[in-house]
């Protein structure tokens, strides 16, 4: 069992990012830190002045875990990054998804821009970030924009008599659109802005100082002022985010951590250019392996089952096939994939970061993998123990390695329908074995028709030896009572079929109450609340079902909407459907379009925005 008051002696004095989590290793709670040594031992001292929502917590807490960074700034950006991945029960979660701003520079214009932004997107422009004080930016973008006099307007292009904006009229512009400043001049000083922005301050703090200092002797106070305020904006603003990489959009980073029994492969996660999270697979192997035969072994195992493998794969060494393993990732992946063992540089800086964490890691590695094993037996048990009841002690159950597959079906007024399938190999989900189903013989809202469609399709795709479907499940698992679970049976005596199938009844109030099936001629139910563990699980695995049966129906309903508004009009195709969708973000927003508006868009000529018009009005 996972030991909190020994792990609490072992917690580093260093910033970083804690998870707390329950008995089914669910993360409940994200924090960050400047030490967590005193900030995590906190929980588990006296309750007396404790809230009761962190009473309420820490009741729940089984075992912790952490990650390390090297500063506080790093361990805010990283807490919001798993605060929105794992969304915690006992986290403030921010509804409305704001994000940290980033300062781009527009790139895709001839005269291009230096300005704040909360939006990624891949246009050509250049972004730097994300930065948790979103006052200094504020203030460097003003800075960059005063001092280099870049153009503040969003026009783009000047046709002659074109009217300047204040900015030139106050001299705060240098007036590309009057033809003032060469474009070659001008995108100069635009370098010196990103200069600026990669991290060389240097150069601008010495000069701002200096101007400081000038405005001062000429007791121009309100001017020095203002050079003092930029200058902490500047001295805010580059310390530079390790946990950001500003050049990378996706990067998988793998670390070998080893125990005095167990090793992993570590891997963490930069996604659109941010570290998002970490796994850590647990590798079985000869202690004489090396850290370099474990992640190529790995690299071959792991990335043929996944199904988003990053352009980049950074590693702590080069391989001794490095290059073979690149063209087989290539292939696989259906794009170019590059391994790098990086010497300096952001790269470098990254993995170091990474190593503090996995030598933390390792301080505990044996006791965690001990940890998930007993969890993973303990819930073993209460599955066994329905499927020993159910009549299966003898069955297909292979020990504690058990699999469920859950059912759910999702449509509106039997439109649409479709069927969705999950699969939990113990603990986790195996997202590769999902599968969806557009049900095709089944007209209006008939739920145990559409499940016995999806159903019939699944099985007979394993018993004709198709290799997506043919491991069996251990646990068949319906969303619904008694007539889903004898709606499934059906379908299984019809192919000869003997596999346990459970439901998940409600209550009044549509909440799961009971796990049900056939005991001895009679429909047997299972309070679950009696037995929190399992009730943790088959909830957690109902709600995943269910989402991802309702994920598959809104993008085929959304999807089909599209197409029926759009492509009736003439002219209008796939390609330019995409850029009028792009461009305006709805049909309500192209439908009130102007005919200039419609023209904007690539691809759409002025006798086809009057088609468009013409069709909607």
């Amino acid at each position: 069992m996972f030991d909190i008051q020994e792990n609490l002696k072992t917690l580093p004095d260093s910033p970083g990012v804690y998870m707390h989590k329950d008995k089914l290793g669910q993360v409940i709670y994200v924090g960050k830190a400047i030490s967590l040594k005193n900030r995590v031992r906190q929980y588990f001292q006296s309750s007396r002045y404790m809230d009761p929502k962190v009473r309420s917590m820490v009741s729940q807490i089984e075992e912790f875990e952490y990650i390390t960074t090297g500063s506080e700034m790093e361990a805010l950006i990283l807490e919001c990054n798993l605060i929105k991945k794992y969304t915690p029960k006992y986290n403030v979660l921010l509804r409305d998804d704001k994000t940290y701003p980033y300062i781009k520079i527009t790139w895709d214009e001839d005269y291009p821009r230096v300005i704040k932004t909360r939006n990624v997107k891949r246009d050509g422009g250049r972004y730097y970030g994300p930065y948790s004080d979103a006052g200094a930016v504020n203030q460097i973008v003003d800075l960059l924009n005063n001092v280099y006099a870049l153009k503040k307007c969003s026009a783009k292009v000047f046709p002659k008599g074109f009217r300047p904006c204040l900015n030139y009229h106050i001299d705060q512009c240098d007036g590309v659109c009057q033809g003032r400043v060469p474009q070659e001049e001008y995108l100069k000083k635009v370098e010196l802005a990103a200069e600026f922005l990669k991290g060389r301050t240097r150069g601008i703090i010495e000069l701002l100082e200096a101007k400081m200092m000038e405005a001062s002797e000429k007791l121009d106070f309100e001017r020095a002022a203002e050079y003092r305020d930029y200058i902490i904006a500047a001295k805010a603003l580059s310390e530079k985010q390790r946990v950001t990489m500003q050049d990378t959009k996706d990067v998988d980073l793998l670390l070998v951590a080893r125990g005095l029994k167990q090793r992993h492969v570590v891997v963490f996660f930069v996604r659109d250019g941010k570290l998002t999270g970490r796994e850590s697979y647990e590798i079985q192997s000869a202690e004489e392996d090396t850290n370099e035969d474990i992640i190529s072994a790995f690299i071959k195992q792991y990335y043929t089952q996944s199904l988003n493998v990053p352009k980049e794969i950074i590693l702590d060494k080069e391989l001794e096939e490095e290059q073979l393993l690149q063209d087989f990732l290539s292939e696989s992946a259906g794009h170019n994939v590059k391994l790098t063992a990086p010497k300096k540089g952001e790269k470098r800086a990254l993995l170091e970061l990474a190593r503090k964490d996995v030598n933390e890691m390792v301080k505990t590695i044996d006791m965690r993998a001990e940890v998930r094993r007993e969890r993973r037996e303990n819930l073993g048990s209460h599955i066994y123990a329905v499927l020993e009841d159910m009549g299966y002690e003898n069955g297909g159950y292979k020990g504690m390695d058990y699999r469920v597959e859950a059912y759910d079906i999702s449509n509106t007024n039997g439109v649409d329908t479709v069927g969705a399938m999950v699969v939990y190999e113990g603990l986790k989900p195996d997202k590769k074995s999902y599968r969806r189903f557009k049900v095709r013989s089944v007209d209006g809202p008939d739920d145990y028709g559409s499940m016995q469609e999806v159903l019939t399709r699944r099985f007979l795709r394993a018993l004709k030896g198709d290799d997506g479907f043919e491991v069996l499940p251990d646990l068949i698992l319906m969303d619904g009572g008694k007539g889903h679970v004898n709606a499934a049976l059906a379908v299984l005596r019809e192919l000869e079929l003997d596999l346990p199938v459970a439901g998940l009844a409600k209550d009044d109030h549509h909440r799961t109450r009971a796990l049900v099936y056939w005991k001895d001629g009679e429909m047997k139910e299972v309070i679950l609340k009696e037995i929190p563990m399992l009730y943790k699980y088959l909830g957690t695995v109902q709600e995943e079902v269910h989402r991802f049966a309702i994920e598959y129906h809104r993008g085929l309903r959304g999807k089909a909407m599209t197409e029926s508004v759009l492509d009736g009009i003439e002219g209008v195709g796939p390609v330019k459907r995409n850029a009028l969708l792009e461009h305006f973000g709805s049909v309500e927003k192209i439908k009130a379009a102007g005919l200039e508006q419609l023209m904007a868009v690539d691809g759409i000529t002025e006798k086809l925005a009057y088609k468009i018009q013409e069709y909607f009005h």
